[in-house]
């Protein structure tokens, strides 16, 4: 058997409208993993109604530095972001191909959210899943983002779920984007992992083998995730329903691996009256798409400041490896209306910038949301 996956030319045709230049990433591609049959979804073309085609900023790198002036006075702004800004952002938008790509309703909803609010659509944060074992956990993808300057920020537990989480806080960088999507403000990122040690014998055994399996795999969960493969093998059937018996969460990420779990849009940053998330919730379900309803459609933090919401996620067929092929589910989009802190509540609207809101996550809304991918939800979606 090979050792190796190889990445056709012809799979970069994904990118040709979208600046995704050669000098960014070469024609083909290779990794470590003990078959070439690790491919878990197709590679179609995608037009991704986001992308600004003025995005491209190839020869533009920024590196951590102070403000300063120079002799001649010219001012040197300040910047924490750490490497070649397009090359990054380049990642970030085909994360998001592939992940749209395979989920219709996400792509259904921004272009929708799109043609009644207008250009700008920033994306709150993503969120990622992981298997925290053997060095496969958090940090196999919170190294790209750290490498580019994002901030590792308060950790989250989940104890019925056997979950824990880490988000993180997007760099400053020295240019204005006002675009929509990858090309907006940069978003927060968050990442889970299942805890592995506090399943029964039988499940770890499952992760493990496929853990083991990838080996050297957890050193590229960023480009495993903008390629939308997996590292190691295709599971079987029966693997997948015991480890759903026991975690969703495992049975999710050993179909899907590192793929992007969701995307989240940032109401309050819209033009239209959906910044407000109820109005945005209701819009969406008028339009006949079903939101998570488990603790109620809207997730309120105990501050009352973090509104979040989100849908069902989407099912995909997936062809396991003893040749059984059933619906598996992908992956969902969430929303996310930030307010504003009391001690900014008197600010003009116009003087109102993000750091004056709410920040960072809620335990208690991040595990109603992670049941977007739950077999109830599901099931109450194909009711």
């Amino acid at each position: 058997m090979s050792s190796m996956i190889k990445f056709p030319s012809s799979m970069f045709s994904l990118y040709s409208s979208s600046s995704f230049k050669s000098s960014i990433l070469p024609k083909s591609l290779s990794f470590p993993s003990s078959s070439s049959s690790s491919s878990s979804c197709h590679f179609n073309k995608f037009k991704n109604p986001f992308w600004n085609s003025n995005f491209a900023m190839e020869n533009q790198s920024f590196s951590a530095i102070s403000a300063a002036k120079t002799q001649d006075g010219a001012v040197i702004q300040d910047s924490s972001f750490q490497g070649s800004e397009s090359f990054f952002r380049s990642v970030l938008a085909s994360m998001e191909a592939v992940y749209l790509n395979k989920n219709p309703t996400a792509k259904a909803i921004l272009e929708l959210v799109h043609s009644a609010d207008g250009d700008q659509i920033c994306y709150d944060h993503f969120a990622f899943r992981t298997f925290g074992v053997n060095g496969h956990g958090i940090e196999s993808m919170s190294k790209f983002f750290s490498d580019f300057g994002y901030e590792q920020r308060e950790e989250l537990r989940f104890p019925a779920k056997k979950l824990k989480a880490f988000w993180f806080s997007p760099p400053k960088v020295s240019t204005s984007y006002r675009g929509s999507g990858v090309n907006g403000p940069l978003p927060r990122i968050f990442i889970s992992e299942l805890l592995v040690d506090q399943l029964s014998p039988e499940a770890q055994d499952i992760i493990k083998k496929y853990t083991d399996i990838s080996r050297c795999g957890k050193e590229y969960a960023a480009l495993a995730s903008a390629f939308g493969i997996l590292t190691w093998e295709k599971p079987s059937y029966s693997e997948f329903q015991q480890l759903a018996r026991e975690s969703e969460y495992a049975a999710w990420t050993l179909v899907n691996g590192y793929a992007l779990n969701h995307v989240t849009i940032s109401t309050h940053r819209l033009a239209s009256n959906l910044r407000s998330i109820g109005n945005l919730n209701q819009f969406i379900e008028e339009n006949g798409f079903n939101l998570n309803s488990e603790g109620g459609i809207l997730k309120v933090s105990p501050d009352g400041l973090l509104l979040q919401s989100s849908t069902v996620a989407d099912s995909t067929s997936f062809e396991f490896s003893d040749g059984i092929t059933e619906a598996v589910p992908c992956s969902y989009i969430e929303f996310a209306e930030r307010l504003v802190l009391p001690q900014y509540k008197d600010l003009p609207t116009e003087e109102v910038e993000e750091f004056h809101r709410r920040d960072g996550f809620e335990v208690g809304n991040a595990d109603k949301i992670f049941e977007s991918t739950s077999k109830d939800q599901l099931t109450r979606r194909a009711a």
